[in-house]
């Protein structure tokens, strides 16, 4: 069974992998690294220019996934020599250019830029071009059309722009980490920096007697994932890495969920914490809106916190589908709570890096959480579980939610609570499309996805979200 999506996300996988398996062997403290060239399949021996290139790129992969330069701490981050290949994006004719007597495209061009041949086709002069798209929007053939680089076309918040060498470059000032350019990058250039070798610091130092245990809590998001095992045998494996207990990251939603029913109702207006790039994107670009977040943590940080007030020697490593997680654990309020952040991806190597078999493992059980808070993780969710919230806590309020999938219907949301025509008042902020389960850390992704979360929820004993609340205390 074809574990991951692409090609792209099994080279990434691969390094992740022998890096992982170099920690535990102590070939990385030596500085014995034998990680050999590892290249798509294809009639060509290699994907670039020459080998030499592709081997210098690899050993770009492999510094990301050790971790990068510690001195900068930018999730996510381009590799230039890998960033060479793709068209400078530019709006172009094609074919379809009929050579029309009308020449809407002229007409809307505000730059002149646009010019006819003898045979009257349109021809675009890239020096004069802006880029406004005018002239596409009006051509009645679609013969116009942006060839925008993928990286730039999975960017909506426009934080990818190219330098002077046509390599792609990311405005730190406004890139709120969500990854999907990382996932569309057809070269794999642009990718997130690994925190694998902290997770595995932390699991060989507990298991070596250092005075301290290891919790995973785990995204639901993770129903979807692992398709060639059942959750459970999952489960066993990272409880074999050395993770003391495995904990959903659901429960930390139903805390959230309970909690910000209430804050809802007490102002009457709020927009969801949980997303950490939907609240980034929020600071950056809506500023007049940031009173309006939810004080709450997010279901990660919130159940980290639990934990640790639990047990005040444990070390929290939060495993899920989203990248901008780990920019989200670098924050005060969070750093005190979770130690490390792993994407699907990361864990998947992980588990093959100890030569685990998961699907031949015996099933342990995963219920901490109920219904509602494991649909977190796909889009609509939130929203459902905080009515549940206010319904279970007999408290006489009306959510009227804006479900925003993906970070363009999120601009969308905010422009109009901004203006105070939004017609509801609640906003539940998601940065990919699909919730959680298209987050750029996951093995696969699509919307189909959505199916296996009601499902996974509907197998919670804990049918409410008073019930799983009240099992720990918090209720």
């Amino acid at each position: 069974m074809r574990i991951f999506d692409t090609d792209v996300q099994k080279l990434k996988y691969q390094i992740l992998r022998e890096v992982a398996r170099c920690a535990y062997e102590d070939r990385l403290a030596t500085g014995v690294l034998d990680i050999p060239l590892m290249i798509a399949p294809g009639p060509k021996p290699t994907m670039r220019c020459c080998v030499y290139k592709e081997r210098a790129i690899a050993a770009e992969r492999v510094k990301l996934a050790m971790g990068g330069d510690k001195s900068d701490d930018r999730v996510i981050k381009v590799i230039p020599i890998a960033c060479d290949e793709c068209p400078v994006s530019t709006y172009k004719v094609g074919e379809n250019c009929r050579g029309c007597i009308a020449h809407r495209c002229m007409a809307a061009c505000p730059r002149g830029a646009i010019s006819l041949d003898q045979h009257q086709h349109a021809h675009i002069d890239p020096k004069k071009c802006v880029e406004c798209g005018r002239c596409a929007q009006v051509c009645p053939y679609s013969a116009i059309q942006n060839h925008k680089r993928p990286c730039e076309l999975a960017c909506k918040v426009k934080a990818i722009s190219m330098d002077e060498e046509q390599v792609a470059s990311i405005n730190r000032s406004m890139c709120i980490s969500c990854g999907a350019c990382v996932y569309q990058c057809p070269f794999g250039a642009v990718t997130d920096v690994s925190f694998l070798l902290d997770a595995v610091d932390l699991l060989r130092k507990s298991q070596e007697g250092k005075n301290f245990r290891v919790y995973a809590v785990v995204a639901p998001s993770i129903s979807s994932q692992f398709r060639y095992a059942k959750v459970g045998q999952v489960i066993t494996a990272m409880k074999r890495l050395g993770f003391f207990s495995v904990i959903e990251a659901a429960l930390g939603a139903d805390l959230v969920a309970w909690n910000e029913s209430r804050e809802l109702a007490e102002k009457g207006f709020l927009m969801s914490s949980c997303c950490p790039a939907f609240v980034e994107y929020v600071k950056d670009q809506f500023p007049s809106m940031v009173k309006h977040i939810s004080h709450n943590l997010s279901p990660m940080a919130a159940i980290a916190k639990y934990i640790k007030g639990t047990d005040p020697q444990a070390k929290v490593v939060f495993i899920g589908p989203c990248t901008a997680k780990k920019a989200e654990a670098k924050l005060e309020t969070v750093k005190p709570w979770v130690d490390c952040v792993l994407t699907f991806e990361e864990l998947q190597a992980l588990l093959d890096c100890r030569d685990f078999d998961v699907s031949q493992l015996p099933v342990d059980v995963l219920d901490n959480a109920s219904y509602f808070g494991r649909i977190f993780a796909r889009s609509g969710g939130l929203s459902d579980a905080v009515a549940q919230a206010l319904k279970e806590q007999n408290i006489d309020f009306e959510v009227k939610p804006v479900v925003c999938n993906g970070i363009e219907e999120c601009r969308v949301a905010l422009l109009k609570a901004g203006k105070g025509v939004l017609p509801g008042n609640f906003i539940e902020g998601m940065a990919c499309v699909g919730g959680c389960i298209g987050g750029a850390g996951c093995l696969t992704h699509g919307a189909k996805d959505a199916s296996e979360v009601d499902r996974y929820g509907r197998e919670a004993l804990e049918k409410t979200i008073g019930d799983a609340l009240a099992i720990i205390g918090q209720k």
